[in-house]
């Protein structure tokens, strides 16, 4: 079991995104979340990645932290 606390970077390559600084600064500026929308449901998920933001949030799940964080920055437009 990883108990580690996940940082964004470890969370978009847990997600097959590339993970350095600049990869995420573009990704960033590429996608957002529409108001009220979850970032499981954003349409620029795979099949996998949406099922995976959710697992994490649902179970609380070590990566929970991250993917508020993320969720957080795709709203901030």
């Amino acid at each position: 079991m990883d108990t580690g606390k996940h940082q964004l970077e470890q969370l978009f390559a847990q997600l097959g995104l590339d993970n350095d600084v600049t990869a995420i600064k573009v990704f960033l500026a590429r996608h957002w979340l529409e108001p009220q929308q979850a970032l499981a449901d954003a349409p620029f998920w795979s099949v996998a990645q949406a099922d995976f933001l959710r697992q994490a949030l649902a179970s609380d799940a070590e990566w929970a932290e991250a993917v508020d964080e993320l969720a957080a920055l795709l709203s901030q437009k």
